[in-house]
């Protein structure tokens, strides 16, 4: 099969789908908004001509009955209409004879209609009682016919566009197949080592480009033939010299060396000043992770707040109508003024508004509460003993307040703490250790993973155990974990240091920090600090 005829029928097999595609969305739209709209009209004058008529039909007024029979009847769409008594007794009806001798039978579809005919009814109610029937037809001929001729047009129209396309694929197909034939030709010619082949470039289209940009090619395969030589010599030169610069890179190489060893020296002595920017900088974490968790409650409840003034305007709407009510004096007005609150209220979605108010205020209770909480915990965490003497501590204690202001993320933080004996150690700097630790592991699982913390005792030694479901650290990287300025997070979120303070810490307090780690599962890093009571217990898995 040929280009053209590819092109030709590509695009004619497209353009057909689409309009396909096109034609029966559009008339599947027009059916289901006609029919939707002769629908809707039918139930409301239905409705409107029941409550119009309902006064006549409890005062048995049959000339009113009449009367307003005969002024709906001249609706150009109404075929018939009836009025009935809730025994089925005729009171007054209008219309062609044939439409009123017809069994009725209430249509539910429009789409259904199969008598040309649209058969719809209404109650007269008052009070809960049946009192009458309203009965009324409306013509589905007209609509139907307007559908059909729409669907004539747009067979017509799509059908001349079909034309109108194959005919363009035609020269276009031509034009394309002429032009990739003079490409082919010189292809054949080049591939037979012929050099300096050109062809001849005609317009300004995209073939014409392809033209030009092979005959580009074709003029540098020939300047690239001629420079291979003078290429090949230029290597073997290079090749001749290349042991000289290797010695002179070597020699280099040595002498960057010896600098990074005395930049090593030089780092080493500035290693005492940073471990103290480090514990500031936890400082300001800890700022920063109170004021973020402080503003999130604060948020909600405002935006609650809001949603509730928005509320109460929708009440006081209410109450105003209900006044106007209470005021009307005969009971029609009072029945219309009722009728427009139900629409009002279902419009405003009363239900929605009383049900959404009681979790607003909930929502907003639970905020205040938890800010309440963090000023608690901040209070407390910030007593912290400026002697740097070691003193009895509880290690649960020291976790429940760390996480009272630690930095928050959506991660599930699970808490198995067991009855611990009190430790010797400097609070204070035991609470830094927790939460450099609880941070970091809020950055390894995300939104969407979870922090189990345990404590118990092993041996001599009372453990808290910390652990994480996030990405995990390399092998190869662990062993780096604690060493001084080395960091896995990008440039500018990490200075490298908080794992080394820790370790520091931990050997200060004649304990051990421990790092087991798989890709791909998660971390766990395990606190030890001595004891004064001798136990059993061992570190439990957390799988």
């Amino acid at each position: 099969m040929s280009l053209k005829l590819k092109t030709i029928l590509g695009v004619a097999l497209i353009e057909a789908l689409l309009l396909a595609v096109l034609i029966g969305l559009t008339m599947d739209y027009l059916r289901s908004t006609n029919y939707d709209g002769l629908y809707k009209r039918a139930s409301t004058t239905a409705t409107l001509f029941a409550s119009t008529t309902k006064d006549a039909v409890l005062s048995f007024d049959l000339a009113s009955l009449e009367s307003f029979t005969s002024e709906l009847i001249q609706s150009p769409d109404i075929l018939y209409v009836r009025i009935l008594s809730a025994e089925g007794d005729m009171f007054a009806q209008a219309g062609e004879q044939a439409y009123l001798e017809r069994i009725f039978s209430e249509d539910k579809d429009v789409s259904l209609v199969e008598d040309g005919v649209f058969d719809i009814q209404a109650s007269i109610r008052e009070g809960g009682e049946l009192y009458g029937i309203v009965q009324l037809g409306l013509d589905t001929a007209g609509l139907n016919r307007q559908i059909d001729q729409a669907w004539q047009w747009s067979a017509v129209i799509a059908m001349g566009e079909m034309v109108l396309v194959a005919l363009f694929s035609f020269i276009l197909g031509s034009y394309l197949t002429s032009q990739l034939g003079k490409l082919h030709q010189a292809v054949n010619e080049i591939s037979k080592g012929k050099t300096g082949v050109e062809v001849k470039v005609s317009g300004n289209d995209e073939i014409a480009d392809v033209a030009k940009a092979f005959n580009k090619m074709s003029d540098r395969l020939k300047q690239a033939s001629d420079h291979r030589d003078q290429y090949e010599q230029e290597l073997h030169r290079l090749n001749h010299s290349l042991e000289e610069k290797v010695h002179d890179r070597t020699r280099q190489l040595s002498l960057n060396l010896q600098q990074l060893k005395q930049t090593n020296a030089e780092l080493k002595q500035t290693q005492t000043h940073l471990v103290q920017s480090e514990k500031m900088a936890s400082i300001g974490t800890l700022a920063a992770g109170v004021a973020h968790e402080i503003n999130n409650p604060v948020g909600f409840v405002m935006s609650n707040v809001s949603t509730l003034v928005q509320y109460i305007d929708v009440y006081d709407g209410a109450v105003d109508r209900l006044e106007k009510i209470q005021q009307a004096e005969d009971l029609s007005a009072k029945e219309a003024l009722l009728q427009e609150l139900e629409i009002w209220l279902t419009q405003q979605d009363i239900r929605f508004i009383r049900e959404d108010t009681a979790s607003l205020l909930a929502d907003t209770q639970e905020g205040t509460e938890r800010i309440k909480d963090i000023v608690a915990g901040l209070k407390e965490f910030s007593h912290v003993d400026q002697d740097k003497t070691f003193k009895p501590a509880n290690l649960n204690a020291a976790i429940e307040q760390t996480l009272k202001v630690a930095v928050k993320y959506s991660a599930e933080v699970i808490t198995k703490l067991e009855s611990i004996p009190d430790v010797l150690c400097d609070i204070g700097q035991i609470r830094q250790v927790l939460l450099n630790l609880i941070i970091n592991a809020g950055h390894a699982v995300g939104d969407d993973g979870k922090i189990l913390i345990r404590t118990g005792v092993q041996e001599n030694m009372v453990f808290v155990s910390i652990t994480d479901n996030g990405c995990g650290i390399k092998p190869s990287l662990q062993k780096k974990i604690f060493d001084p300025f080395f960091t896995t997070k990008e440039p500018g979120k990490g200075t490298g240091l908080g794992l080394a303070i820790a370790y520091g810490i931990m050997e200060e307090h004649k304990g051990t920090i421990e790092l087991q780690s798989q890709p791909g599962k998660g971390t766990r890093f395990i606190l030890r600090l001595p004891k004064s009571e001798v136990s059993d217990k061992t570190i439990p898995s957390e799988d």
